[in-house]
């Protein structure tokens, strides 16, 4: 990774992030959802029901990233390029989640009646807090930790859920794209923390937006046992 990073503080700055992302796995594992998940105890309407919570938080994610861009100026006009770049990658990734949702055995009229659940509500509300304040450098910590939870997460969870239901049709289209195309995406995010990191007080700003972000991103998907 560190092959990436040019500067002695975008070297500091990858390194605590690594350190937050090993707290936010280890907190990750301890949701009972991705406990069953990852214990071979997940039942496909369980699968269903995250899919349906999941879909609130992306339908979301392309509003906030486009925010954020909004709030770059003229300083940082790369920075702002590669963030519409990003949004525009992602802003219809919902539609996978629904046909994934329909093909396991759910009805598209439910998943597209779904709402955010509290977690879903807090991590929407916090990110877009932030990109909307000026030149919101510290959401490089918020990218860091959903794009890494794709990159490092979703094509386990794929295999593991192809395994448990041994499905006619994928069910996992959603989960199997973001662990191909989230490594490029990390790629694109080392570039930005070598950018705008410049000084220590922006480096704790970005591990704190990540470290936010982690337990609010835990907090979404204990809601899912209780929002049934």
């Amino acid at each position: 990774m560190e092959q990436f990073i040019q500067t002695d503080l975008g070297k500091k700055c990858l390194h605590e992030l690594l350190n937050t992302w090993l707290d936010f796995d280890k907190n990750l594992s301890k949701v009972p959802i991705i406990k069953r998940l990852e214990t071979g105890k997940l039942s496909q309407e369980d699968y269903r029901e995250l899919l349906l919570n999941m879909r609130q938080q992306v339908i979301e994610g392309s509003r906030w990233i486009s925010r954020s861009a909004s709030s770059f100026d003229r300083h940082y006009s790369d920075v702002r390029s590669a963030v519409i770049h990003h949004a525009y990658d992602e802003h219809q990734d919902y539609l996978m989640i629904e046909q994934d949702y329909v093909a396991a055995g759910g009805l598209l009229s439910d998943i597209q009646a779904g709402t955010k659940n509290i977690g879903s509500e807090a991590l929407h509300g916090y990110l877009m807090y932030t990109a909307s304040l000026p030149n919101p450098v510290s959401l490089i910590g918020a990218m860091w930790i959903i794009e890494g939870l794709g990159n490092k997460m979703s094509l386990k969870w794929a295999k593991l859920i192809n395994e448990y239901f041994d499905p006619p049709s994928t069910i996992t289209r959603f989960l199997e794209y973001h662990g191909q195309n989230d490594a490029d995406h990390l790629k694109e995010l080392y570039q930005l923390i070598d950018r705008v990191t410049s000084s220590e007080e922006q480096i704790d700003a970005i591990v704190k937006t990540a470290k936010v972000v982690g337990r609010l991103y835990c907090l979404q998907l204990e809601e899912v046992d209780h929002n049934e």
